[in-house]
């Protein structure tokens, strides 16, 4: 149970400077959640199994050899989800990223198909990029899952060599000719024959996943898994 007295600074706390909310805007977020509960509850969980064959694996077929994919939430514009996203993304709350990583670890910490994950690798920010942001928030939802997973992660593997403009408003094949070549894995001898899970914030076209994914998978033996934050319709 709390002090008292920190609940009552809590208290004046919230009352001079409300904590918002980061997917719903209501004031009065309490010190020790993330997200309200109500936004805990009723987010729009996609609830895939974790496998080769559902919703989001099915983006890969005939494009990548899974072992698993799945994403936790659903995206839409103008929703919950996108706000939670932006303020992970552009307003500093790594925290955000952190939490949704435990939640789905914890579903996933459960599913056979990944019981023999040895690492988790995110989607890399070019140097330039990540000095601007100051972090990469695919880093911030691999942390998480590695927390709730007992995985470790790590992002000295794969590392994005060209700077590449937003994928924002483009096409699939847009999207895919502006991160070809832009990627590269370090060290591929410590990765071969590893069951890695690759991860990101958004799946969208799949294009970024995919051009990653299509690197690691020329590591010998290597198997691989996808997951994201959310999944946007097609």
């Amino acid at each position: 149970m709390k002090n008292p007295i920190l609940l009552l600074s809590e208290d004046l706390l919230n009352l001079f400077y409300p904590r918002l909310c980061p997917a719903c805007s209501t004031a009065g977020l309490p010190m020790d959640l993330v997200i309200c509960l109500d936004c805990q509850v009723h987010l729009p969980y996609t609830r895939y199994p974790v496998s080769a064959d559902n919703p989001f694996s099915s983006r890969f077929w005939g494009r990548l050899p899974l072992v698993a994919g799945t994403a936790l939430i659903s995206f839409s514009k103008g929703g919950r989800v996108q706000h939670l996203l932006h303020q992970l993304k552009y307003r500093g709350r790594q925290d955000v990223g952190i939490y949704l990583g435990k939640v789905l670890g914890a579903g996933l910490r459960k599913a056979p198909a990944m019981q023999d994950v040895e690492l988790i690798l995110p989607i890399p920010l070019h140097s330039r990029r990540l000095k601007e942001r100051g972090y990469n928030q695919s880093a911030c939802f691999a942390q998480g899952l590695s927390e709730s997973m007992g995985v470790p992660w790590s992002a000295d593997f794969l590392v994005r060599t060209r700077q590449t403009a937003t994928q924002t408003r483009k096409s699939r094949l847009e999207r895919m000719e502006n991160v070809a070549q832009a990627f590269e894995v370090l060290r591929p001898d410590d990765l071969a024959h590893k069951h890695v899970l690759l991860v990101d914030d958004v799946l969208t076209t799949g294009a970024t996943l995919e051009t990653c994914g299509e690197l690691l998978l020329q590591v010998p033996g290597l198997r691989l898994s996808l997951a994201a934050i959310a999944i946007a319709a097609e």
